[in-house]
Parts: C-alpha cells; sequence; structure tokens
C-alpha cells in the first residue's frame, strides 16, 4: 500500500480505517511516521508491504474509501531456498538511518533495501543497478506539468555462486538438528563448493524489516541460528593439525622412522604432571606414519616439547591458521595461533613448556575457523600451495547478457611435489584405509582413496585426577568433534572441514558426514560428465 500524503484528508482516520481493514502492526505504523518525515507531500511513501491474497482482494474493492491510498505491484527480494543458503546469501533489509547516512543517494532513489550480511552486503555494487530518472517541469506546488527527458533504469547483475545447492542440501540434512558447520573447496580453484551452518534461519524474514520481537527470540535462541559457523566460528581444532606438524616434525629434520613409546601418558623432564593420550592404555612404539594414523598424542607431545612453540607457530601460520583466508564475504575474522610474544601482550604472562604440549594437539589458546580449516586442508591437498576461497564463480551483465568469470589468483597446472609432504600425506590416507586409522570406518568401501584427518577438540578442562564421563556433564560442555579430508588423494577434488559442536568424537560424528557429500559430489561428477556443471544462481 503506498500513501500520497497531501491527498490524505485525515492522516490518523486513514490509519485507523486501513487497521481495520487489512491489519497494521506497530512496527509498520512507526516505519510509515518515520518515512512521512523524509519525503514531500506529493511523493508515494509505503506504508504496507507484502498483502497476502486476501489482503490484496479486501483492500481492491474498498479501494474508493481510501482516497491517496493505492494498491501496487512492487518487486520485493525472494529467497526461494529459505534457510538453505541463508548464511551465503545473508538478506537485504529496509535501509537505517545509519546506512542512508554513507549511501549516494542518487544511486538509492526509489530504493528501500540494501544488503546487511552475506552475498547480499559483499556484492551490493553489483546487485543494485541504477535507477531511472525523468527530468520533469513542475509548477509552485511540485505537482508535474510535463516530462522533459527520461533515462530508462538499469537492472543490477546477475551473480553465479560456486555453491553447488545439491551439495549443499546434502550437508544440512547431514548436520541435522546438530550445530555445527561443513565447508567444501576445490582445491584447485578455491572455488566454495558447499558452507553450511546450522542451524539457520529464514532470511525471508529480513526482506521488508523484521520486528524486534522476532529479531530478539532469534538472537536470543542458544542454538544461534544468526551465527555463520563457517565463518564467525572459532573453535580449537584438535588433531586435525597433527599433518601440519607433522611437516614441522619433517621440516626440522627429524627422521619420520623414530619412534616414540606411548604408554597412555607423557611427562616432561623434571615435572610429574602427566599428559595423557586419549588412549589410556598407549599406542607402545610410533613413529610419525602411526602417530597422524592412529592420532597418537604421546608422540606429539614429545615433537612439540622439541619443535617449541616458535617451530609450531610459523608452521600453522604457513598452512594459513590463524588468518583470514579472504573469502568474498565481508567482515571475516581471523583465528589465533599463539605464541609468547602473543601472551605477553595480551595476559602479561609468560610461556610454560606445558603450553607447547597443549598447542600441539591443537588445544589451549589456539583457534580457528572452519574456513581457515578448510583452506589449510586444500593447502594440504596442493602439495603446500594456497589457496584463496571464492564464492563468486561469474557475473552476467544485464545489459550485454555477457557472462564474465571472478578474478581468480592463477595456481601451478600442476601440484608441488615435496618427499615429506607426500610422507605426511600418506599418513592421512592410513587415517582412512588401514586397519589402525582412527577413521577407517569412513573410508571403508570408498571407491576413491581419501586423505583425511579425525580431530576431539575439549571444551572443557579435566584435572589429572578427573575423567571425562560424557553421561554425567551438561551436553553444551562435550567434546567438539572435527574431521578434515581431501580427495582422490592423487588427484585432489575436493576438501572438506566438519565441525559438530559437543558432538564428541571426531571419528564417529564429523567424518560420516563429510564422507556422505564426498559420495555425492563424486556420483554428480560420473553423472554429469558430458553435461556443464549446474551452480546456485543468485541476481
Amino acid at each position: 500500500l503506498q500513501v500520497v500524503p497531501e491527498k490524505v484528508h485525515d492522516m490518523e482516520v486513514m490509519l485507523r480505517k486501513v487497521d481495520d481493514l487489512v491489519g497494521l502492526s506497530t512496527t509498520e505504523v512507526e516505519a510509515f511516521r518515520s518515512r512521512l518525515k523524509k519525503h514531500p507531500s506529493f511523493e508515494k511513501v509505503l506504508l504496507k508491504a507484502r498483502l497476502d491474497d486476501v489482503e490484496t482482494a479486501t483492500f481492491a474493492v474498498n479501494e474508493y474509501r481510501f482516497p491517496g491510498v493505492t494498491l501496487e505491484a512492487v518487486l520485493h527480494r525472494d529467497y526461494p531456498q529459505g534457510s538453505l543458503v541463508s548464511h551465503v546469501l545473508g538478506y537485504v533489509g529496509r535501509i537505517s538511518e545509519s546506512e542512508e547516512a554513507m549511501i549516494d543517494p542518487a544511486a538509492y532513489q526509489g530504493v528501500r533495501s540494501i544488503g546487511k550480511i552475506g552475498i547480499e552486503k559483499q556484492y551490493e555494487d553489483l546487485l543494485l543497478g541504477r535507477p531511472g530518472f525523468a527530468q520533469v517541469e513542475i509548477d509552485a506546488h511540485g505537482r508535474t506539468l510535463r516530462t522533459i527527458s527520461r533515462n530508462s533504469a538499469t537492472p543490477g547483475n546477475t551473480l553465479n555462486l560456486t555453491i553447488d545447492a545439491d551439495l549443499q542440501r546434502i550437508a544440512r540434512e547431514a548436520l541435522g538438528n546438530q550445530r555445527g558447520a561443513v565447508v567444501a573447496i576445490a582445491p584447485s580453484s578455491g572455488e566454495v563448493l558447499t558452507m553450511a551452518s546450522s542451524p539457520s534461519f529464514d532470511p525471508n524474514l529480513f526482506v521488508d524489516g523484521i520486528d524486534q520481537q522476532t529479531y530478539d527470540a532469534l538472537r536470543g535462541l542458544e542454538d544461534r541460528p544468526l551465527l555463520n559457523r563457517v565463518l564467525y566460528g572459532r573453535y580449537a581444532p584438535g588433531s586435525t593439525i597433527k599433518p601440519v606438524i607433522a611437516q614441522a616434525i619433517l621440516d626440522a629434520g627429524i627422521s619420520p622412522r623414530e619412534s616414540v613409546y606411548c604408554p597412555g601418558w607423557y611427562t616432561l623432564p623434571d615435572s610429574t604432571r602427566r599428559y595423557r593420550c586419549w588412549k589410556k592404555t598407549g599406542h607402545g612404539p610410533v613413529n610419525l606414519h602411526g602417530a597422524v594414523e592412529q592420532s597418537c598424542d604421546v608422540y606429539f607431545y614429545e615433537m612439540g616439547r622439541r619443535l617449541g612453540i616458535e617451530g609450531m607457530a610459523d608452521v600453522l601460520t604457513r598452512f594459513g591458521l590463524g588468518a583470514v583466508t579472504g573469502v568474498d564475504l565481508p567482515k571475516e575474522p581471523d583465528g589465533l595461533v599463539p605464541t609468547p610474544q602473543w601472551k605477553r601482550a595480551t595476559r602479561n604472562e609468560s610461556w610454560y613448556p606445558g603450553e607447547d604440549l597443549i598447542t600441539v594437539i591443537g588445544q589451549g589458546y589456539l583457534m580457528v575457523t572452519p574456513m581457515q580449516l578448510a583452506r589449510m586442508t586444500a593447502t594440504l591437498a596442493n602439495r603446500g600451495i594456497p589457496v584463496q576461497p571464492r564464492l563468486l564463480l561469474s557475473k552476467e551483465d544485464s545489459l550485454s547478457g555477457e557472462i564474465i568469470p571472478s578474478n581468480v589468483s592463477s595456481q601451478p597446472a600442476k601440484p608441488a611435489t615435496e618427499a615429506s609432504l607426500d610422507q605426511v600425506i600418506q599418513s592421512m590416507t592410513a587415517v582412512m584405509h588401514s586397519p589402525r586409522g582412527t577413521a577407517r570406518a569412513s573410508g571403508r568401501r570408498s571407491p576413491y582413496q581419501i586423505a583425511g584427518k579425525t580431530g576431539t577438540a575439549q571444551v572443557i578442562g579435566i584435572a589429572q585426577d578427573e575423567e571425562y564421563d560424557e553421561s554425567v556433564i551438561p551436553e553444551k560442555f562435550h567434546d567438539h568433534a572435527l574431521f578434515i579430508a581431501f580427495a582422490p588423494v592423487d588427484n585432489p577434488q575436493i576438501a572438506i572441514a566438519v565441525v559438530v559442536e559437543n558432538g564428541g568424537s571426531g571419528a564417529k560424528v564429523a567424518a560420516p558426514i563429510a564422507r556422505k557429500i564426498m559420495d555425492r559430489f563424486f556420483q554428480k561428477k560420473l553423472q554429469r560428465a558430458a553435461a556443464p556443471s549446474k551452480h546456485h544462481v543468485f541476481g
């Protein structure tokens, strides 16, 4: 419903009658009053948007009773996929006063909405288009006498995203009602194939302005559906970093054949404190290959002591942890790779040797995002060559119809081969396909070879004399389940990271989710070998 104020005899009476007829919320009335102050009396002002069929029919037959109030068809942003890709696309909403002060009024003439988060915000300029205008002659009262010239509006571009809607659906279904994140990347190009955060929300709620009560209810939910966990969730990575630490071990010149005996615990020299291995009975003697394959904490405790935090921080940073990935979404946060300098500067405390041991198994201060984990995995798949994740595949010019690929940094045609990294990847392959691999259940009967690594990250600390018993502590204190993988090993086409909050075992909970997505990915490749890829189109 649009209102021309100068044609309304009594605004308050009109508002009461419209409310009686089709209903007006307090939010709609307040927004209308606010808009009235910003527009000349001869310009149309929005009163109510998105009338349903009954409301439309009801007002249409009564329109004659409301001079100055008209029923008009207008375009609205609609998200037909609902919550499926809400954290990727984001949403548009009414232009706020603070946003109004920052935008070019000419570019937004007649536009009521603006991108708030996600792709909608990142590519607002591409999606906006340009308004048309007419040069007119008016009288002293602002009424149009004649049109002198007219310039047609230019529609916004159509954006083609890298997201595969089918894989996105599989990821969301696999996560189910669990809180968590799944992100999959094409290692060769950085294309983000799926980016699922659970729980999610319906972006259509925001298009015409969400009322404060509904917004507060969404924000107040314990599961935080508005949070994009892929990008803004920060987690201890647990044992998923062990392949990268293994690379640091080899870089330091330590022989991969050297064994460390694991009795189920480890003590630093001149200390009685025991740092536990996840396997209470121990792994016995393990070398680098076996330590990654079986995720032996004791082996990595010893190597963490030798490397020191500086050696670990260097390799973790080299593989992209603790830093923004550069994915094309607004306000990407970094993570944290701790160092003694960081601890002194932020906490005014010294770094202790025991913190080397906590860090080497992906605990303590170390914090990463699922997107960073996926990038790390893609870098492993590329044999050390980093890749920048991206969501924009191409844009289609609204006037010419030309499809313009997004700018992508060039990558070598073949991954660099490092003998040491090949050893790491062999150990990750054993995680999936050897009889003792921690994720062997998820690698079983796979028609393609997978390189993977499980992870379980503590949410609360456990004292030396205590035992972790999931059955007696609240769910919010259960361990997080993590998993990373890429496949096929010899020609990687997909790299994936999964985090399930308070899910417990990475092998039992996170790895099966990744396997479902990879199975579908390769099944689709076989099915459409002769057909072009289909990507989610957003314009």
